[in-house]
């Protein structure tokens, strides 16, 4: 087994159970993509066993820090089914919801994997040198621990080449037809698991959008704006909670196609919802000049800041936005905010809206703090996983 020795001082986030190694923290020692080392510290202490990567600033992902453990087939289905039995104990996805992410990354001991199921078909993104490598006992451990036969690969996120990877899709288990067909809080939805976004959808928003669909009917919203709507969720939501009218922008046409046959195959009438392709930012500008006015407002934008080197600029996106967003809601209005940036912090996105709404010239009240759904959990540990991070504001009524 090959060492990664730590330079002095450097093994405390490793004591605290932190599961990265950065580049700078290694005083020696190398391994091929992704093969397991021993990671030691100065004075040649174990600290754990992790997956090595001579192209990330990453050099190590954590597997486990206990030293009398291998890193084997057998590690792998135990760290699935601990990902799966922690889903199924806690009753954290509604029993009307077929989507479901059963493993998170970091959050549940497999950095670098991501895995969401949709009815009967997995979709994986195999994000690191260390996921990458062992990416057959993975996929056998998880049709194994689900009974399930298909899984299709999503591995063609930017974050791969940062590990010296190239970009992978297709069918790694099982094959046929990328459309998927799932039901969220009884809503009929549609993705395809080849060419939808991240693994086919965003099932991180899926309590928000039932908590949207009960705001709306409880605060008798009946003129709603989505922007950056994807495939329409918060709009099904909104239209199952009684709005009048939804308005969706985006600048896709084929999510904006599937947000209409979403309308459709839940039985709305047609002529309650508009899909605007456009840019958003001009949208909320144009809206603003013809003196439009909403009374609840989605703003779920794509990420500003990847990292927070780009905080500065993702913070000027984002005032920007909410300043108009807040100038278009009524009074009384409800604007639902998020920001899933790993580079902005939830404080620092309170006070980038508290800014805009300085600048809006208006008040409101924060109703609720808003986060991804339980089965995308954060760990005490590994903080940077709290990702998707939002507010639900109400406007005040003057």
């Amino acid at each position: 087994m090959k060492s990664i020795r730590l330079a002095e001082g450097k093994e405390r986030s490793l004591l605290r159970r932190h599961p990265w190694v950065f580049q700078g923290s290694v005083a020696r020692g190398k391994a091929d993509a992704g093969e397991t080392v021993r990671v030691e510290a100065a004075d040649g202490r174990f600290l754990a066993w992790g997956a090595y990567s001579a192209s990330s600033m990453i050099r190590v992902r954590a597997w486990s820090f206990d030293e009398t453990e291998r890193i084997d087939h057998a590690f792998f289905k135990r760290r699935v089914a601990r990902a799966l039995a922690l889903r199924e104990r806690l009753a954290i996805v509604p029993a009307q919801s077929t989507g479901v992410r059963l493993v998170h990354g970091e959050a549940d001991g497999l950095p670098g994997l991501i895995v969401d199921r949709y009815g009967d078909v997995l979709s994986a993104q195999f994000l690191s040198a260390g996921a990458e490598r062992w990416k057959a006992a993975i996929a056998d451990a998880l049709l194994a621990a689900t009974g399930l036969a298909r899984l299709y690969e999503r591995s063609d996120s930017g974050v791969r080449a940062l590990e010296g990877l190239p970009p992978v899709t297709g069918w790694l288990r099982g094959d046929g037809a990328t459309e998927v067909a799932m039901t969220e809080h009884d809503w009929r939805l549609t993705l395809d698991v080849h060419s939808g976004h991240k693994t086919g959808f965003y099932l991180d928003q899926r309590d928000n959008r039932a908590l949207f669909a009960r705001w709306v009917r409880e605060l008798g919203l009946k003129t709603v704006l989505n922007c950056y709507c994807y495939t329409g969720g918060f709009t099904v939501a909104a239209l199952a909670g009684g709005a009048a009218h939804v308005t969706s922008v985006d600048s896709s046409a084929p999510a904006l196609e599937r947000l209409t046959a979403h309308v459709a195959a839940n039985g709305f009438d047609a002529a309650r919802s508009e899909a605007v392709d456009a840019d958003v930012n001009q949208f909320l500008r144009d809206a603003l000049k013809a003196g439009r006015r909403f009374d609840a407002i989605v703003l779920d934008p794509p990420k500003f800041a990847p990292t927070a080197a780009h905080a500065e600029r993702a913070a000027r996106a984002y005032k920007d936005i909410n300043r108009l967003a807040l100038k278009l809601l009524a009074p009384g209005g409800l604007l639902l905010t998020f920001s899933c940036s790993g580079g902005v912090g939830a404080e620092l996105f309170h006070k980038i809206v508290a800014g805009a709404a300085i600048d809006a010239e208006v008040d409101g009240a924060i109703i609720r703090r808003l986060e991804g759904a339980p089965d995308h959990p954060t760990t005490l540990v590994f903080p940077e996983g709290e990702y998707l991070k939002g507010l639900a504001i109400l406007k005040a009524a003057g």
